[in-house]
């Protein structure tokens, strides 16, 4: 018997001050079953960094072929590619032939490794790297639940994440930008 997704159930009030926007998101978050809780938060948090109409949760980890977070175009062109994690150069380069703008955000203790090891092979690609903190990223995780209400501020290069259990900043360094 395979196993299911985790649902979470998140109402969002985002406040981005970096490109003046402002909106309250009810999202309707499916956890891979072999998916962590802090890569499933980096979903959330790259979400509202990026968000705008028609950008939308793929099928992640369920479908090899696409990304986290995709934005399409009303004439179905992509916009915007999205992985979380730490994708192989290849799969990078396909990506920038396909979207228009494509943006990768790390965030595991090994994404230091893989930066080392990765950045001659896609330094002269269009693609944008970001790196986050992994105890960052693991002190939001304990903040979660199964159906919660959280305020997220995004100022500069960071995100004030407020919950019913506690608060937590998140910060990111740009590693790459085409």
């Amino acid at each position: 018997m395979a196993l299911k997704p985790t649902i979470y159930k998140l109402r969002i009030s985002l406040s981005d001050t970096n490109r003046h926007y402002y909106d309250t998101l009810n999202l309707t978050i499916a956890q891979h079953p072999s998916e962590t809780i802090e890569r499933m938060v980096v979903r959330v948090l790259v979400f509202c960094i990026n968000a705008e109409d028609n950008l939308i949760f793929t099928k992640g980890l369920s479908a090899t072929e696409e990304p986290d977070l995709w934005l399409r175009s009303l004439d179905n062109t992509l916009e915007l590619w999205i992985d979380v994690g730490e994708p192989a150069a290849e799969r990078i380069k396909k990506a920038t032939h396909l979207a228009q703008q494509v943006k990768v955000y790390c965030f595991n203790k090994k994404s230091d490794i893989w930066w080392s090891q990765g950045k001659e092979s896609i330094k002269d690609l269009n693609v944008s790297v970001f790196q986050f903190s992994i105890e960052e990223i693991k002190a939001l995780a304990s903040l979660v639940e199964r159906t919660m209400e959280l305020s997220v501020t995004i100022a500069e290069d960071s995100a004030y994440i407020a919950t019913g259990k506690g608060e937590c900043e998140i910060n990111w360094s740009l590693l790459q930008s085409p």
